[in-house]
């Protein structure tokens, strides 16, 4: 199967996914964009922008997206290299003065160092506590003296160390360089060239309606409480941005090579190649690029960006090699936007899998007869096409092909197990039960049980508000 058509298999089964991973989560709001070639696929919002007032969350909902941010400050940066406005081994100390005059050992660290998170530079600094709302972000004299006061924590160069100073840092050299505001930098060089119509370099109180509320987690109360939107300051070039995840497809389709003008393929290469890792021990591990973080998902490779603001969490990956693109946006303190954009992308790989296991479906057979939710007194189980093969999948699981069974056609009434964990029952017969209008009532197997079939519940914003 052509890879296009393949996701498009499995775009149905992702909407189910998302929808009872929601439920199951009791997650505020999720929006979900995957992007192809250049083309947004799929995009979908999942509960509520407003919980308390009944909001719906829609694809065009404002998120904080955080440390995306870093991408769109490595990009400017890289343009202006390109251009020649600046060189990525200057030091930054030759753009923001006052690191020199008060002998700070970050003002020898190159833009390139602290691009790459190799400055040394300590992560928030002394008073973290603008994360937890306690006080404003530093503007740009509180976030240089964070810097001079206790702000190198390693010899510049030694050592990988995460650092949104360092990126505040990065913004205050582009406005050096360019002469105009971080914000309209962005904008001007990034934004509005690529019609990003819903993201910003900073929360607009003119579109304030548009912004989703976030939410406090779960882990130290049986209830959320919402968080106020705050601006970021000096800190806006490490974590200020908003966008909606179709945006975010957009952009980070920009960065594939051998797409978009955003940056050169040379510029794009350099971004994205692993400078550091984040263990270590484990060269292999996780890491990061200029502005990029590395990583794998299964079998590929992907780049991108995870987000975590007060109240929200985000993730986007792509792949440089095949440009495909998925963010996830959630808005709660611990949403779970790693592991479904992690999960969208392993059903995605399944379904584009031409040597998976399993028989291949029959030619013009209509899924649809088998496929669903079906749940017992022990479990769920969700029968779903996936490429050319339907599969038995438990949905609670976070990677929801990691053990599937898989499923061969008999009838219009029956399937057979026919591969998977043999703890299971591989190999017996699955054997639906419809009614007068071929509705399947329930279906009979895996262990003998009897399936019947399960929805997501309808809830009024009162019944979300109560769970949330």
């Amino acid at each position: 199967m052509e890879k296009r058509a393949a996701y498009e298999s499995v775009l149905p089964y992702v909407r189910e996914w998302i929808d009872y991973k929601v439920w199951q989560l009791r997650l505020p709001g999720v929006q979900v964009a995957i992007g192809f070639e250049d083309e947004v696929l799929f995009s979908e919002a999942w509960g509520y922008a407003d919980v308390e007032a009944g909001r719906r969350l829609t694809t065009t909902d404002l998120f904080r997206i955080a440390s995306h941010s870093k991408t769109f400050t490595a990009t400017a940066l890289l343009q202006l290299a390109d251009a020649g406005a600046l060189r990525l081994d200057d030091t930054v100390g030759s753009f923001v003065p006052a690191l020199v005059e008060a002998g700070s050992p970050v003002a020898d660290a190159t833009v390139r160092e602290l691009m790459e998170m190799g400055a040394g530079v300590v992560r928030d600094g002394a008073d973290g506590d603008h994360w937890a709302l306690d006080h404003p972000f530093p503007d740009a004299d509180q976030l240089v003296a964070l810097v001079v006061e206790g702000g190198a924590k390693v010899p510049v160069g030694s050592a990988f160390n995460y650092s949104n100073l360092g990126y505040g840092l990065l913004g205050l050299v582009i406005e050096a360089v360019t002469g105009t505001t971080y914000a309209e930098h962005v904008r001007s060089a990034i934004v509005e060239p690529l019609g990003l119509t819903g993201t910003g370099p900073e929360f607009d109180p003119a579109r304030e309606g548009e912004f989703v509320v976030g939410y406090t987690s779960l882990h130290a109360a049986r209830t959320r409480q919402r968080v106020p939107h705050v601006t970021t300051g000096a800190l806006a070039a490490a974590t200020g941005f908003h966008g909606t995840a179709s945006d975010l497809v957009r952009y980070f389709s920009a960065h594939v090579p051998g797409r978009g003008s955003l940056l050169s393929d040379h510029a794009k290469r350099l971004a994205q190649r692993k400078a550091w890792s984040a263990l270590d021990t484990d060269p292999a591990a996780r890491g990061y690029g200029a502005g990029f973080i590395v990583d794998r998902i299964g079998g590929r490779e992907v780049r991108g960006h995870s987000g975590g603001f007060p109240g929200q969490i985000t993730q986007t990956v792509f792949d440089p090699a095949s440009s495909l693109v998925v963010s996830v946006l959630t808005s709660s303190a611990t949403g779970p936007a790693g592991m479904l954009a992690t999960g969208i992308v392993h059903l995605l790989d399944a379904a584009a899998d031409e040597q998976a296991p399993g028989p291949e479906l029959p030619e013009g057979v209509d899924t649809s007869r088998y496929a669903g939710r079906f749940t017992t007194f022990e479990g769920i189980t969700d029968i779903a096409r996936v490429g050319d093969r339907l599969l038995a999948i438990d949905p609670t699981q976070p990677v929801p092909t990691e053990s599937p069974v898989r499923l061969r056609v008999v009838d219009e009434d029956t399937l057979v197990m026919a591969a998977g964990d043999r703890f299971g029952s591989v190999d017996e017969r699955i054997t639906y039960t419809r009614d007068d209008s071929g509705r399947a009532v329930s279906f009979r197997g895996d262990s003998g049980m009897t399936h019947r079939p399960w929805s997501v519940p309808e809830e009024s914003p009162e019944v979300a508000a109560a769970l949330v």
